[in-house]
């Protein structure tokens, strides 16, 4: 009997511990105009709370975070939490049309949601139109209290957000884009927490700088909040230790360069170990894409580089920074050997093995089609598609409302497993296939049973040319079997399959030319959208969706929709 007695004792005081260790965090976002000078010039943009980037949101695993979004903007909005797995509150996850309708000028609408079973660095952005270019701010989950890293715990934390830049609307650029049917103007400039640094005009005193003392080692949660570009990020004279990536702890991983889509972040342990002085960390693009026929121009892309300084205490004021030396724009070994190379912290923190049984298996190509436009300049526009259905979003109620009330006509249940029509997929003979390139438009969906496994091949094409695609799951982690160049083998690349220890991410670059294998189970209900996270290519419908049935027990069923959420 009293070893009964114990064990509850003890039993009653981890439950006490883990609900005293959950607190409700609240924020307000006043999304408006903000006028904000940059690059010599001044630009009205959108912004919440009057900053750029937005508040950075500081949390631990197990709190609940309500966020009120007033819209005092001009456009429609919806505030996406980039990663989080909104269990059981599908409501809350964001993306405009797809879980709500937005919130309109002068409405508002109240985010709630739990941070349950992942920690580290995310994310929360707008996600209607280009707004994300300057809506957006991180989003810090901390161990439990009592709960370690499992790393040497850092002197200090550090957010890094690498963002882009353009002197004008933005919202412009893309419905200038629309209108004449091609990608959209390239940026004026990438950013490091919103400053451009001293390489563009205007810049010299708006510059990103890190004080560190030397001895002592700092956690950057770094995260990329660009719209279009993947970058390369790199600090001069330093190593960096990767230890987590899309808020999943990672074995470290000792590098010289980051490379990250946008979308993804990366944390990293950096040791203040050199001379003492001043040395650039710096971001330039990660241009992977490239013409297919030898005709085709090489698409346009933002070269310039941002940068800011790491400065020790004690150093001279009139001391040159060290510059470190960038990869080259279409450096691919380098992203590649990046991206595979990090491995998952098997048995850590929030760990899910790698589930073995395969209920749905699915063949998805991915790249750029066209179709046509009569309104358009060319008559044709970008069309991008995942095996050849370009999503359209509906614009009478949110999929999810639809999926909830059990609405017909909003989407349709017939996303297909494999493409429609199978051909060398990333042969360049293949380019300028009109009998390939033409996309029809629809909202199309893959419907889940609650609890299925669900493996994915992602296959890039080359039609009107390759390009790495960093390819985001909104409610789930997936893990990252493996990845590779030209066609999947569905013979020989199962064998290099990582089943052991594999990334566990939200966004994965599927390689240019190349493809990926993903495999997560669909244990939330709802509606979860699967998309490039390219904006230039978002509203062009490289995107699906995924329809998670209920489950059998209440714990596992969707709860009905807040009252304040918005009405299209």
């Amino acid at each position: 009997m009293s070893r009964l007695l114990f064990l509850l004792t003890c039993a009653l005081a981890l439950l006490a511990s883990s609900v005293a260790s959950a607190a409700i965090v609240e924020h307000s976002f006043y999304v408006q105009n903000l006028t904000v000078n940059r690059l010599c010039s001044e630009q009205v943009v959108t912004a919440v709370n009057g900053s750029l980037p937005g508040p950075t949101l500081r949390v631990r695993e197990g709190d609940t975070l309500i966020v009120h979004v007033f819209n005092k903007s001009p456009y429609n909005l919806s505030i996406h939490w980039h990663g989080v797995f909104q269990l059981l509150s599908a409501w809350a996850d964001g993306p405009s049309m797809v879980t709500q309708c937005p919130i309109p000028p002068g409405g508002k609408y109240t985010y709630k949601f739990e941070l349950l079973q992942q920690e580290g660095t995310l994310w929360w952005h707008a996600h209607v139109s280009f707004l994300r270019a300057t809506v957006y701010g991180a989003l810090i989950i901390r161990p439990r209290s009592g709960h370690p890293y499992p790393f040497p715990k850092p002197h200090r934390e550090v957010p890094i957000l690498l963002g882009e830049w353009w002197n004008a609307n933005v919202v412009d650029v893309e419905n200038q884009a629309e209108a004449i049917g091609a990608p959209p103007n390239i940026s004026d400039a990438y950013t490091i927490n919103g400053l451009p640094g001293d390489l563009y005009k205007c810049s010299r005193n708006r510059m990103y700088k890190l004080k560190v003392q030397k001895g002592k080692t700092y956690l950057l949660r770094i995260i990329n909040a660009a719209l279009n570009n993947q970058l390369f990020f790199k600090i001069a004279n330093h190593n960096m230790t990767v230890v987590a990536v899309d808020a999943g702890y990672t074995v470290p991983y000792v590098t010289d360069v980051v490379v990250t889509g946008p979308g993804q972040t990366v944390d990293v342990l950096l040791a203040a170990d050199q001379e003492v002085g001043s040395y650039f960390m710096a971001a330039n693009a990660y241009a992977s894409a490239g013409p297919a026929p030898p005709a085709f121009p090489t698409p346009p892309f933002d070269n310039t580089t941002t940068r800011g300084i790491v400065v020790y205490e004690g150093a001279p004021t009139s001391a040159t920074p060290i510059m470190p030396l960038m990869p080259a724009f279409t450096d691919n070994p380098t992203a590649h050997k990046f991206f595979t190379s990090i491995t998952g912290l098997a048995g850590g923190p929030h760990w899910v093995p790698v589930p073995r049984q395969i209920d749905e298996h699915m063949f998805v190509t991915v790249g750029l089609g066209i179709s046509i436009c009569p309104t358009c300049l060319n008559g044709t526009r970008p069309s991008a598609s995942m095996n050849n259905f370009s999503f359209e979003r509906p614009s009478s109620l949110s999929m999810l409302q639809a999926f909830f009330f059990n609405v017909s006509g909003i989407y349709t249940p017939d996303f297909p497993d494999t493409p429609p029509v199978k051909f060398d997929y990333t042969n360049v003979i293949n380019a300028v296939n009109p009998s390939l390139l033409i996309t029809p438009k629809s909202t199309s969906v893959k419907v889940l049973k609650y609890n299925a496994t669900v493996e994915m091949v992602l296959q890039n094409t080359a039609l009107l040319g390759v390009e790495n695609h960093p390819i985001h799951l909104h409610g789930f982690n997936f893990h990252v079997l493996a990845q590779g160049f030209e066609n999947y083998d569905p013979v020989n690349d199962p064998k290099k399959f990582n089943l052991i220890n594999p990334l566990s991410r939200n966004t994965i670059n599927v390689p240019v030319g190349g493809w990926g294998v993903i495999r997560f189970t669909a244990n939330n209900p709802g509606v979860w959208f699967f998309h490039c996270h390219l904006d230039a290519h978002l509203p062009f419908g490289l995107a699906t969706a995924f329809v998670v049935e209920n489950g059998p027990t209440p714990e596992s069923t969707l709860p009905p929709p807040p009252v304040d959420l918005p009405q299209c």
